[in-house]
């Protein structure tokens, strides 16, 4: 039996972006107005395609998922940011960071497995139009979408589960505002070479993969827009990429500047990246597929005008019940007034 004589870590700390009490109202703000525009924006976007019928077609299938998977992806690091800044303290509990791990793993695997599915959608779209109902059917599009949550959920549970077996003894010290895998692996006190052997062959697969298969169909695509004779359809084949193709650049443009230098994770520069994917992308996606997009414009706006029609009427029969009720109490008294005033 091999003794055990290392100390089991209950807490890590989190640096977070700032050490200066000064500037945490600021930050507390910021993030605030951030997430609750991450919420809305990708909550009205599943409402506007889950309520208008048109809108149920792949692609918007594909956009609903995306934004379920944003506000979960959102939603477990910036909490505890919020709740770290405005408590004044930095401590997060060793099950609460292992748990942060992997749903921070979970869900950015997701979102980049869904912006491929995504991709090959437009591919079959543009270069194959007259299959497309036959080849994007629903039995396909639910099973990709399972086959993507599947791959998501083994790939974390196993770099989860291979971080509890370490052991932590001096340093507790986090150099990020979430627990990074990467950043852990580091403070580790035992032997770490398997979980860094998974961790860049899970990273370089699960990155290289996707963007592969991304790159792959905007070739074609690409290819085949040039390839078409008539302006206004190599317009409107460019526009319905644009959207996607501007997401894709963000999330995996700030990504591969966080996981390909060396230094990122634990600078500065390296926080701010990881803003811009974790926060700023999964805030800009709503506005990027619905700015430009007509349909999506159309049933935001049946959303919010049948609110409003309906606070309308349920104000227009307020007034009716109370107009009625005034007129029945005149009615009242101006019988009570004859009744009194007989002549006996």
């Amino acid at each position: 039996m091999e003794p055990r004589n290392k100390t089991r870590i209950l807490e890590f700390l989190l640096l977070g972006f700032s050490q200066d009490s000064e500037h945490e109202l600021m930050l507390f703000g910021l993030f605030l107005s951030m997430y609750l525009v991450t919420l809305l924006g990708n909550v009205l976007l599943i409402l506007a395609v889950s309520s208008d019928s048109h809108l149920h077609t792949p692609m918007y299938f594909f956009l609903s998922n995306l934004s379920l998977a944003d506000i979960c992806f959102t939603s477990t690091t910036i909490p505890k940011l919020l709740v770290n800044i405005q408590t004044q303290s930095k401590s997060i509990t060793y099950a609460s960071c292992i748990t942060q791990m992997y749903f921070f793993m979970l869900f950015g695997t997701m979102d980049s497995f869904l912006l491929t599915v995504m991709a090959y959608d437009r591919f079959v779209a543009i270069c194959h139009p007259l299959h497309y109902s036959a080849i994007m059917n629903p039995h396909l599009c639910d099973l990709l979408v399972l086959v993507c949550w599947f791959i998501s959920l083994i790939c974390s549970l196993i770099q989860s589960l291979l971080t509890l077996r370490l052991s932590f003894c001096t340093n507790w010290v986090i150099k990020h505002f979430y627990c990074e895998l990467a950043q852990a692996l580091t403070l580790a006190c035992s032997d770490t070479l398997v979980n860094y052997i998974l961790l860049y062959m899970v990273t370089g697969l699960l990155g290289f993969i996707p963007f592969s298969g991304i790159l792959f169909s905007y070739t074609r695509i690409v290819s085949s827009i040039l390839r078409t004779p008539l302006t206004d359809g190599k317009y409107k084949a460019f526009s319905t990429c644009g959207s996607h193709l501007s997401v894709v650049c963000l999330f995996y443009g700030t990504g591969l500047c966080v996981y390909l230098s060396s230094n990122a994770t634990s600078s500065w520069k390296g926080m701010v990246a990881s803003v811009m994917y974790t926060v700023v992308t999964p805030m800009l996606n709503p506005f990027i597929y619905s700015l430009r997009n007509r349909d999506i414009k159309r049933a935001l706006q049946r959303i919010l005008n049948g609110r409003l029609l309906e606070k309308t009427k349920v104000t227009t029969r307020r007034g009716e019940i109370r107009a009625r009720w005034e007129l029945g109490g005149r009615n009242c008294q101006s019988v009570l007034y004859k009744c009194t005033n007989m002549p006996k």
